[in-house]
């Protein structure tokens, strides 16, 4: 028979309580394939698997609710959970590494009597803004099959097809032959391992002749590229048709279409004030723009997914995983977090939004561009 290790003795290995197993127990996240002769709880070897996953989200910062859909998902087994883990612990001993180096340099300036500038004060925050938010993506980042089908025929016939701005490989399409470009390592560090093969390099400058593929694609990148249009030019100069998904912050009123941004964080707008226009984008690659309809239960946590889901946002790590949360900075996310709890506890929320709540899906200005 296979051995099982008691409650207590796993607790103790684990540095838990045992309240704590009870608990998970409790509510189906790691729950034990046996009881002893006794009628406690006995833990098989795969048991201390799932639990140790469990364990590892958890001290990473993840919230019960998205360890649960990490280690339920059917498609990770044991090596693709390591393989993540493993990349998010070294971009969390990366970004540590980084602010310690700062700090270091801004004690040795200040016992110089020097001057530390803003510039070199916020140097101790670390890498790159995508490489900050990179570590939260496997939690609900993921490919929604709605949206996936728009993307993937707007693809059309095309065979050989260049992903820029990668991350972790959400929208690849697995019937083509995938080239992928990415150039931040902790998202590079996250993708599966039977991902496509992924290059660092950033989408300003592609490392590929002209016309080197069938089709380029870049989904909800392009914001976070230093030039928007010079990396479109490149995706049309590698590739014989363009695939973009991005968002319209050109129209009238934009602002006020997604009531996130119209109510609680106004800042969004000041995020985007260099954002270039849609039209633009549309002619510095010829093509024609379609909207997205984002579906009432969006499985990719961009920004707007939760739209009929308003509570989402009070969660953590759905805000880390989302670049605009991080750009607006603490006390706007703080003052929005804390405004969007009281009306949705006084009700006042689902008073202003009531007309969304039969919606099954919704414009709020996703588009794809198509060349």
């Amino acid at each position: 028979m296979e051995e099982h290790l008691t409650v207590g003795r796993v607790a103790e290995l684990a540095a838990v309580t045992v309240r704590t197993l009870h608990h998970y127990d409790e509510i189906g996240l790691v729950q034990p394939s046996a009881r002893t002769a006794a009628g406690y709880r006995a833990y098989s070897a795969s048991d201390v698997e799932r639990l140790r996953e469990v364990l590892a989200y958890r001290r990473l910062g993840f919230g019960l609710r998205e360890v649960a859909d990490l280690v339920g998902d059917p498609s990770t087994d044991a090596v693709a959970h390591l393989r993540r883990l493993r990349g998010l612990l070294l971009e969390q001993r990366e970004r540590a590494d980084a602010m310690v180096a700062a700090i270091d340099r801004e004690l040795e300036a200040r016992a110089k009597g020097m001057t530390v500038t803003p510039e070199e004060q916020l140097e101790m925050l670390g890498a790159k803004l995508y490489d900050a938010i990179g570590g939260a993506y496997p939690a609900t980042r993921r490919t929604d099959p709605r949206i996936a089908a728009q993307i993937w025929d707007a693809l059309g016939d095309a065979e050989t097809v260049l992903n820029v701005g990668a991350g972790t490989g959400s929208y690849e399409p697995i019937d083509r032959d995938v080239t992928a470009v990415e150039p931040s390592a902790v998202m590079r560090g996250q993708r599966p391992a039977d991902a496509a093969p992924c290059i660092a390099a950033a989408a300003e400058h592609l490392p590929f002749e002209d016309q080197s593929f069938d089709a380029a694609m870049a989904i909800s990148t392009v914001h976070h590229w230093g030039d928007p249009i010079a990396g479109l030019r490149e995706l049309r100069r590698v590739a014989r048709r363009v695939v973009v998904l991005t968002f319209d912050a050109s129209s009238r009123g934009w602002q006020d279409r997604f009531w996130l941004t119209r109510d609680y964080l106004p800042e969004f707008a000041g995020v985007l004030a260099d954002f270039p226009a849609l039209p633009g984008m549309a002619d510095a690659i010829g093509a024609r723009t379609e909207p997205v309809p984002i579906p009432w239960d969006c499985a990719d946590g961009l920004f707007e997914a939760y739209w009929r889901r308003p509570e989402a946002y009070l969660e953590d790590p759905v805000r880390r995983a989302v670049s605009v949360w991080t750009r607006v900075g603490p006390e706007p996310e703080r003052r929005a977090v804390r405004k969007l709890g009281d009306d949705l506890a006084s009700g006042r929320w689902a008073e202003r939004n009531r007309e969304l709540t039969e919606l099954e899906a919704a414009d709020f200005g996703l588009r794809l561009l198509v060349a």
